[in-house]
């Protein structure tokens, strides 16, 4: 008779995909060593913490039924509506931005929760919408309302990136669902027509700087280029074996901005090389590989929405920042998953991966969808 030695919850964990996860926090806690100066205070220590944490929140999600998710949806999308509405009203004001809320033992932004808030409450939408009505305007005009409200609030803060982030997830599972693609076709088109009239009328001064920095970074290097070209400049040094680690002169001289949360990349790519840099990629292409096959497995047309939008949000997050930090998208503050320091980035990938394995739990065990 063989014998159990390791316990059933913790066996059934998909370590494939969360061993990497490990290395990576603890890569990106050496990083944030390093940017301190050699200290584990103030970030590479919480930040390991704030992951073990967040991992057996995510473990702790990942046991709840599929009714769960379903009866939660509406209730957590109004919740997190009714926090951007205190952040406007009551928020903490940091960086020119009023994105906090002072919770005493924490400081949380809500925004960032909102981003697999919407993808839950949409999955929710679509899947109890009949099919036969999937081309019609009940599918487009209550999800259109649903995204309107928080993202219109995220911009007033104003988190321009946050709100494309969370419009990024609402239009992937819009488009998973099944619209017609003529919708898509003529809200590029729309964009496309009123993106000029909104850059000049409604984006603050120092959003269209970010855009025009993005295009000419050299136009302004010691100004609002400074950001990018810094950080460009960090990469470039690095080469491909870096610079070693405890060496990197943009960060340890403060040369780079925001060295532990935007940018860590560049702070890693200087010390670590493209070596570095390839690591962290292979281990992200790990976790979307995990959330698209969970994905492509789900039992039923919610799980499938449901796993497709938080995978699309952790590969947004990526994606975001690494073009950011090489000069390839405006500099729109969207912190790298599992590396740059910040509890609410990290509260929400953990939820979003919390998510995920929920899914992937109901399709080996069809018990846990009730």
């Amino acid at each position: 008779m063989k014998r159990a030695y390791v316990p059933r919850v913790i066996a059934a964990q998909p370590w494939g995909v969360i061993f990497p996860l490990f290395l990576l926090v603890l890569f990106g806690g050496a990083v944030l060593y390093s940017a301190a100066g050699g200290s584990l205070r103030p970030w590479a220590g919480m930040h390991v913490a704030r992951f073990i944490v967040f991992l057996g929140m995510a473990i702790g999600i990942s046991h709840m039924p599929q009714n769960w998710f379903k009866r939660a949806a509406f209730p957590i999308y109004g919740t997190l509506c009714v926090l951007l509405v205190l952040v406007e009203a009551l928020g903490k004001i940091g960086g020119g931005s009023q994105r906090w809320l002072n919770l005493g033992f924490m400081t949380l932004q809500p925004s960032e929760l909102m981003k697999p808030g919407i993808v839950l409450v949409l999955a929710w939408f679509y899947d109890s919408l009949p099919p036969s009505e999937i081309r019609g305007w009940r599918a487009i005009v209550p999800a259109g309302i649903l995204l309107a409200f928080p993202a219109g609030f995220v911009i007033l803060q104003p988190d321009l990136g946050t709100a494309l982030a969370i419009t990024f997830g609402a239009v992937v599972i819009m488009f998973l669902a099944g619209l017609p693609m003529r919708w898509f076709a003529g809200g590029g088109l729309a964009a496309a027509i009123a993106g000029p009239i909104a850059f000049f009328t409604l984006l603050h001064d120092y959003q269209r700087k970010r855009v025009f920095v993005f295009l000419n970074p050299e136009s302004d290097p010691l100004g609002s280029g400074y950001h990018i070209t810094q950080s460009k400049i960090a990469i470039g040094s690095g080469g491909f074996f870096g610079k070693g680690f405890g060496n990197g002169s943009q960060s340890h001289l403060d040369y780079l901005p925001e060295s532990h949360t935007d940018f860590v990349f560049a702070t890693m790519a200087e010390e670590w090389g493209m070596l570095g840099g390839l690591f962290g990629l292979a281990v992200f292409a790990i976790v979307l590989r995990y959330g698209l096959k969970v994905a492509i497995n789900a039992p039923d047309r919610f799980s499938k929405l449901l796993a497709a939008g938080m995978t699309a949000t952790i590969f947004f997050y990526m994606a975001i920042n690494l073009m950011m930090v090489m000069g390839l998208a405006p500099v729109v503050g969207i912190p790298l998953p599992f590396m740059s320091h910040g509890g609410s980035s990290m509260m929400t990938i953990m939820v979003c991966f919390g998510t995920i394995m929920a899914v992937e739990r109901w399709s080996r065990r069809p018990g846990g969808l009730s």
